[in-house]
């Protein structure tokens, strides 16, 4: 097979997607007895859930995801150079992975955490071609400086939204799946387009594993790869020049996150120390129920990811603007419905 004749919902997509799924659902029931001995989130004052739960599924998505995503590209040969910078990437989302277990297992302290994290992201940004540009009207140095400080706020807000069941499913499911829609539109390599269908597979897998009422959580070993992948997977199609998809698909995290760290910080609260302020918590707070607050985000993400669409397809500034304000407006009334009793 060949670059150029790869396409994401062909037959060999769907094995890829179907094998990593199957492969991530047998690797938790594996692991399973061992998170139960060795991984309990207990509840406390900003938990959602009412009993002791095991975490650390996100050892068998990011697991599944790096080697269903070698062994596709085993069998599509890539340059040298793409093979490369994605052996970076992948050594970039382990290093996270191995943070994780270590959060997971006994908490790291905010500033030790901050800087492994803006390593990792550093890692990847150093293996991007140096030719990519994303913002081409900043001088390339602060373009880099602006991709590591929203890098490492990506992988950080992907973690705080990882709090009630099926939350990350309902997120990384439609994101993965608008960019396998845009890797077989060609707005996206080939390489990031079979890392985000293994994704999509492993975070199928894990999705039974956290239904309402959850059996497992991803913890911190998944939350934080996961938002160092999604993270350059968005990246890899703002540099090829859908800056506006790329901004809609993670609309409503990116929104949900930013308007809680404002408001913590204009209140003089500590950002750094837990809560239960997201919006999505509040809504728990003033009466949803989980299945709810998932329903609507996941409806709003499937429109995000078709208005993201019809900014890949229609190639008009003045469209890219329209449909970023429709994003907005569609997550603002989320967030002020989900704020309200």
């Amino acid at each position: 097979m060949t670059e150029a004749a790869f396409h994401p919902w062909s037959a060999a997509g769907a094995i890829v997607l179907i094998a990593a799924a199957a492969a991530t659902a047998a690797l938790i029931a594996l692991l399973h007895p061992v998170l139960r001995q060795y991984a309990l989130a207990r509840p406390n004052q900003r938990s959602s859930h009412k009993v002791p739960t095991p975490q650390g599924g996100g050892i068998a998505v990011i697991a599944v995801t790096i080697v269903a995503a070698a062994v596709g590209l085993y069998l599509l040969p890539l340059p040298a150079g793409n093979a490369h910078q994605l052996a970076w990437v992948f050594a970039a989302t382990m290093m996270l992975a191995i943070v994780g277990v270590i959060d997971d297992v006994r908490v790291l302290a905010a500033a030790p955490r901050l800087v492994l994290q803006a390593l990792a992201v550093g890692v990847v940004i150093a293996a991007m071609p140096a030719d990519m540009r994303v913002i081409e009207v900043l001088p390339w140095w602060a373009e880099r400086a602006l991709i590591l400080v929203g890098g490492v706020w990506f992988v950080n807000l992907v973690n705080f939204m990882d709090g009630v069941d099926w939350m990350t499913v309902a997120e990384v499911i439609p994101i993965t799946a608008g960019l396998l829609s845009f890797g077989q539109l060609g707005a996206l390599a080939p390489q990031p387009t079979l890392v985000a269908l293994a994704l999509c597979g492993a975070m199928i897998g894990f999705a039974p594993f956290n239904r309402p009422v959850a059996r497992l959580f991803l913890g911190d070993v998944g939350s934080l790869p996961i938002g160092l992948l999604l993270g350059w997977l968005l990246l890899q199609l703002a540099g090829s020049g859908h800056l506006a998809a790329a901004l809609l698909l993670p609309l409503y995290y990116l929104a949900d996150t930013t308007v809680t760290l404002l408001r913590r910080l204009m209140k003089g609260e500590p950002v750094t120390q837990a809560h239960r302020s997201h919006f999505y918590q509040r809504a728990i707070d003033n009466g949803f129920s989980i299945p709810q607050i998932i329903a609507y985000v996941c409806s709003l993400n499937i429109a995000l990811v078709a208005l993201a669409a019809v900014s890949v397809l229609i190639s008009s500034r003045l469209f890219h603007a329209g449909a970023l304000a429709a994003g907005c407006l569609l997550v603002a009334l989320l967030l002020h419905r989900f704020a309200r009793k």
